[in-house]
Formats: C-alpha cells, sequence, structure tokens
C-alpha cells in the first residue's frame, strides 16, 4: 500500500559539508524572502519531540526531515502491524466509554478546541512549516479550515445526531425514528501535504459521533498530527480515544484497515484503490478523497485582473501540493494575452523562502519525489515542444527541493503534464473559442474533485459550473470558497474518490443508521376478525387515502 501522499516522503539529507557551497540567486528567477531570526532547530527540540511522542505505540524507530533544508528533524517511533492491532484495542475499550458521553459534552471538547487553536496558533504553524515546507500564510490556511470544522461540528453536530421522526408505513399506528449510533473506532490514513488539517480536521467529526479514532499521520508530518492530538485532549477529549501510529504506508496502511470500523483515507488514486478493496473485503463503510486534476475557466467576461490574481492563489498555493489546487487553466482567446500578461508577471514576482514568520510567497517541495515528478513533467513538456511562460527550474540555492512557480503552454494530450497529477507548482494554459468547448476540456479527465469559474456575470457562472464535473466549483475563487463552506459536502467523482467531508454528510458517514419502529393498536397483519382477503382489501383503501391525502 505505497502512496507518495501518506508514505513517508524521501526527504534529500543534508549534511553541513554538503550544503557548502551553496548556489546563488537564479538570475532572472523568483526572488526571495529574507530566512528570518529562527530555524527548525528552535521549533523542534527534543523535549518537544519527546513530549509529542509518547503516546504513539511503536517498538521501532524512524526518522523525518524537514525540506526547507533537508537535515534530520526528529527520530520517531516506528510501529508494526502488532502496534496498530494494540492501538485499536486501546481505543475500542474508550469508544464504548466515550459513546456514552452525551453528544452536547462531545461537541463542547470541539468548541474548547476551536478556542484554544486560535490562542496557540503559532505553534502549529512552526510545526507545519518545518515538516512540509510550505510559506506561513499556506500554513495559516489549514488553521483556518480546522477552526472552521470544529466551529460546526461544535454547534450543528448535536443536531445531525439527533433521533428524527419518520412517517410509519402507518400513520398514527406506526411510530417511527431514526437513530445514529457511532461505527465504533475509525481507521485514518492521513497524508502529509495538510498534514494538520486532514487529520485533526477529518477527525474532529468522528469524535463529535462517538467515535474512537486510530490514524497513521504520515511519517513526515508526525508532529503536526500529534500536536493536534494533544491540544484536543486539553479540550477534554479523554486520551486514549485518539491513538496514533506511525510507519512505511506498505506496513502500517493495511493493518489499519484490517482492524478499522470505518476507514478514512486521503492520498493518491492509486492507494485508494487499495484501501477500497480492503474495506470492501471486510465489507466496512469508506470515504476516500483522491487526487485531481482541477480546471480553471476564464470567461471572456472575467475581469482577467481578480482573475490573474486568483489563478497565482489557486496555482501555487503550498506549491501546488494541494488535491484541490489549480492545475489546468482554460482563457477564453479573446482575453487570453492579457490574463497571461497579468497571470505571469504575478507568478515570476512569488517571493520564496523558508522563514518560519510571514513574508514569502511560496514555499518547498515536501521531497525528493516530489521534486523529481514535477522535473519529469516540465523537463517532458518542453522536450515536446511545451513553451515556459514562467518558472521551469529549481532552486537549490533556496533549498533542496524548490521548484520555482511554473506556467506552461502549447502542452499537447500525450504529455505527462497533461493527465497526470503534477501535485507540484505547475501549471498549464489552454486557449478556448467558446464556452461549450471549455467546459469538454475540462470534464475529459478521469479526475473530478474542484473546478474553477471566472465571469462578472454570476448567474452564468453558476450555471456553466453545474456541467462541470467535479465535486466542488467556485465562481470567481479558486478552491476555498467551496472548501472553506463548511455546512456543504466536499469530495470527488469519478477517480477523485468516493464519500463526503463537511455538513451533515462529513458527520453521518462515521455513523451507522437504525431505524426503530413502534406498531400501536393493530398489527400489520390479518386482525379484528378480518380474514387475509379482507386485510388485503383494507390496506388497499388505506393505500389509496394515503396517496390521496399526499403522505410519503
Amino acid at each position: 500500500m505505497t502512496d507518495s501522499r501518506h508514505s513517508a516522503p524521501e526527504v534529500a539529507a543534508v549534511t553541513t559539508a554538503e550544503a557548502a557551497p551553496v548556489p546563488g540567486p537564479a538570475a532572472g528567477g523568483n526572488p526571495v524572502a529574507p530566512p528570518g531570526a529562527r530555524t527548525a532547530d528552535d521549533v523542534v527540540t527534543p523535549g518537544v519531540v519527546a513530549r509529542l511522542t509518547r503516546a504513539v505505540i511503536g517498538s521501532g524507530s524512524t526518522v523525518s526531515r524537514t525540506p526547507l533544508t533537508g537535515r534530520k528533524l526528529a527520530d520517531l517511533p516506528q510501529s508494526t502491524p502488532q502496534d496498530v492491532a494494540t492501538a485499536f484495542a486501546r481505543a475500542r475499550e474508550a469508544q464504548s466509554h466515550w459513546a456514552r458521553v452525551p453528544v452536547g459534552e462531545r461537541a463542547a471538547v470541539l468548541l474548547r478546541f476551536h478556542d484554544l487553536l486560535l490562542d496557540r496558533q503559532s505553534e502549529v504553524l512552526d510545526l507545519i512549516q518545518v515538516e512540509t515546507g510550505k510559506a506561513r500564510l499556506h500554513a495559516h490556511e489549514e488553521v483556518q479550515a480546522v477552526a472552521v470544522a470544529a466551529r460546526h461540528y461544535g454547534r450543528k453536530g448535536p443536531a445531525y445526531l439527533r433521533p428524527k421522526a419518520h412517517t410509519g408505513v402507518v400513520p398514527l399506528l406506526t411510530k417511527v425514528a431514526e437513530l445514529r449510533h457511532p461505527r465504533g473506532v475509525v481507521g485514518q490514513i492521513a497524508p502529509w501535504n495538510y498534514p494538520f488539517e486532514l487529520s485533526v480536521g477529518d477527525a474532529l467529526p468522528a469524535f463529535a459521533a462517538g467515535n474512537a479514532v486510530v490514524m497513521k499521520p504520515d511519517t513526515q508530518t508526525a508532529l503536526t498530527a500529534l500536536w493536534a492530538r494533544e491540544l484536543l485532549i486539553e479540550a477534554g477529549l479523554p486520551e486514549e480515544v485518539w491513538q496514533v501510529v506511525l510507519g512505511e504506508g506498505p506496513v502500517v496502511g493495511p493493518a489499519v484497515v484490517e482492524h478499522a470500523d470505518y476507514v478514512s483515507f486521503t492520498g493518491s488514486t492509486r492507494t485508494g484503490r487499495e484501501v477500497a478493496q480492503g474495506a470492501a473485503a471486510r465489507l466496512i463503510g469508506s470515504s476516500l478523497e483522491l487526487g485531481g486534476k482541477n480546471a480553471m475557466l476564464v470567461l471572456h467576461d472575467a475581469d482577467v485582473e481578480k482573475a490573474a490574481v486568483g489563478a497565482v492563489r489557486g496555482c501555487f498555493s503550498s506549491a501546488g501540493q494541494l488535491c484541490i489546487s489549480i492545475e489546468r487553466l482554460y482563457v477564453h482567446a479573446s482575453v487570453a494575452d492579457a490574463f497571461l500578461e497579468r497571470f505571469t508577471a504575478r507568478t515570476k514576482a512569488l517571493r520564496l523562502g523558508t522563514g518560519l514568520a510571514y513574508g514569502a510567497d511560496m514555499g518547498s517541495l515536501v521531497s525528493q519525489r516530489q521534486l523529481d515528478a514535477v522535473t519529469r513533467h516540465v523537463e517532458d513538456a518542453v522536450s515536446r515542444g511545451a513553451t515556459v511562460l514562467a518558472g521551469g527550474r529549481p532552486r537549490p540555492d533556496v533549498g533542496p527541493l524548490f521548484y520555482e512557480p511554473t506556467v506552461l503552454e502549447g502542452v499537447e494530450p500525450s504529455m505527462a503534464v497533461c493527465a497526470e497529477e503534477t501535485f507540484g507548482p505547475v501549471v498549464s494554459v489552454h486557449r478556448f473559442q467558446d464556452e461549450d468547448e471549455a467546459v469538454a476540456l475540462a470534464n475529459a479527465t478521469p479526475y473530478g474533485l474542484n473546478a474553477s469559474v471566472w465571469t462578472v456575470d454570476g448567474r452564468r457562472g453558476r450555471a456553466l459550473a453545474a456541467r462541470l464535473r467535479t465535486g466542488t466549483v467556485n465562481v470567481n475563487e479558486a478552491y476555498a470558497a467551496a472548501y472553506g463552506s463548511a455546512q456543504s459536502p466536499m469530495g470527488g467523482m469519478g477517480d477523485s474518490g468516493l464519500g463526503r467531508r463537511h455538513g451533515s454528510e462529513g458527520i453521518l458517514k462515521y455513523t451507522e443508521a437504525q431505524t426503530v419502529a413502534h406498531q400501536r393498536v393493530m398489527p400489520l397483519a390479518p386482525a379484528f376478525g378480518l380474514d387475509d382477503e379482507k386485510y388485503a382489501e383494507f390496506m388497499t383503501r388505506s393505500l389509496r387515502v394515503m396517496k390521496a391525502l399526499r403522505l410519503r
């Protein structure tokens, strides 16, 4: 069970000797933001590592490194399949007690967590940056998303889970209630790219629903997930309800699926299929948020300045290592030149940086594997005739895994960058003549995760959005409007996955529905002296009356 987005990424190791000499700034390349005074060593101290990892069930050891420099970040425990079994046993025992806690009290834990998070956000922002290499503003997107989820399920969770009355088969005589019970222990496999939001953000509704969670975060970003666990426990979650295991995906991933009552997975489509097969073999449910090759459509009447700003944000947030980021730009021919002039200028002006502070516009890729994938896609496209409008090269002068934000034009279907998910700071630009052509091009992919439409006519934009085969569509925004609207479901179509996070679906998936029907006065069978034929006549008349009364 291997996956570049949930197995531990390979990060280049850089020793002091290897680090010198460092190449100078690339001529004509993206500018570099000041590095800042603090380093990863100031954030990840031995004391912090010991405190955060003490709860990990692991009999082995492994190492994580920071993408910012490639240097060793922490020694971490490593779990075996037996350790995973132990974690599930502990979680299962704790879950039976947690499920009996009134839902209002469970939800209150999320609201306390919300306030603690906003008060102490600087701690987790540092961890996200040193573990992923992303810019601080992009790390703050994770804080925003988790706070929104905590508030939403803290407020709405009890209503989503409340018993619901339904009309029975015979009104007045049949009283029906729909109950929601927790699944039990949720197995969660979380990726490295958004290690805070895609770990605790997905776990919060599971806890509110009365489940326990055994989580396997990516080893590269384990400290961020462990910090989230520590803060949630401070907010009132019982310690044993959230278990964490660490290790290689092919070893630990199948063990999580083997013991779980439900599986929540975020990662690649390839590994998602393996997870789905494992869950199906055990007849347990799963939710899978997988890959994307997301399109942005700039219509003829778009405000090209606003669209260019939105495209920069949509393409290069977290160095493009975001499932819902934009990798394909379709621009109406009448505005393409004006748009590209603004878009490429803004792309070339993005400041690359390693500082643990605000100021950089884009950070590092997370691993050598990601850098290799980005490099391969760009070099393949250029060798086959594509034109580089911006970027197109690594930046070792900034850090070992930095790559400039890149804009390509002239990309053809035969090129790898056209069909494969790049998962990096690379976008291809295509011109179109009419909206039907744009919709067809945007839908010409097996993926269906996110899309973006830019126009001054909101009604037309929404109508066109409804024609796109994606789980979320943003009009005059790249991805944040739909993703941040926590009352609405978020997920993929096609090869982009199954199930949804957010909204009612995001919490009800962690429950089993139970119908309790109480029959009163008479049974649903011949009674009161009616023989079979008379009973059938009575029920026939009753059915006609219920239809006439518009009962549902």
